[in-house]
């Protein structure tokens, strides 16, 4: 931001010489237009006047004695100056509140944009979580028909050694065949 303070004295500067020409051209057109004298330049300025003067005498209590004193009114030539001058300053002041406020509309809209982004980014993130937890569920769910499978697994291996106390080749067997039926069990409830 140490770059922007010179920057703003010069666009000040800028905008001040371009209203001088402004201000030339309004005392040519009052020269020249009776109009544009009589109710554009001259009514600001002779306002000014008034309440410069008026000021003036409050501050130095010449005013306050309850008397009305008129206050002259400027003369034709020193009203047009004051008027075009006047109106020079308005269309700096003007054009100054345009910039400061397309600068503000553009910070809002800049601002705007970026809160949206954020909240792209934040619906993103609750769209994963989501996605995460239904797949930890489905897991979960999962696991727990393989430890059931298994459950039932040993029950059946338990009962078939049960019933066969001689156990040997045969018992073997009824595990390996046990092992290989919850091994496709599992295979298919995975591909689930």
């Amino acid at each position: 931001m140490v770059v922007g303070f010179p920057i703003a004295k010069l666009g000040a500067l800028v905008i001040k010489q371009v209203s001088k020409p402004l201000a030339n051209i309004a005392k040519s057109r009052a020269k020249n237009s009776h109009f544009f004298r009589t109710y554009i330049l001259m009514p600001p300025a002779q306002f000014y006047h008034w309440c410069e003067v008026r000021m003036k005498m409050y501050v130095m209590n010449l005013g306050r004695s309850g008397q009305s004193s008129t206050i002259p009114k400027l003369n034709e030539e020193a009203a047009i100056d004051l008027g075009a001058n006047l109106l020079g300053e308005g269309v700096i002041f003007g054009i100054a509140v345009g910039i400061l406020g397309y600068e503000v509309s553009r910070q809002k809209e800049k601002e705007k944009k970026k809160e949206e982004m954020e909240q792209a980014v934040i619906d993103n993130l609750e769209s994963r979580i989501n996605e995460l937890t239904f797949a930890s569920e489905e897991l979960d769910t999962k696991l727990r028909e393989v430890t059931r499978l298994l459950y039932a697994t040993q029950h059946e291996l338990k009962s078939k050694q049960g019933n066969n106390p001689a156990g040997g080749s045969q018992s073997s067997g009824a595990i390996m065949q046990a092992v290989s039926d919850a091994k496709s069990n599992i295979m298919s409830t995975q591909k689930l």
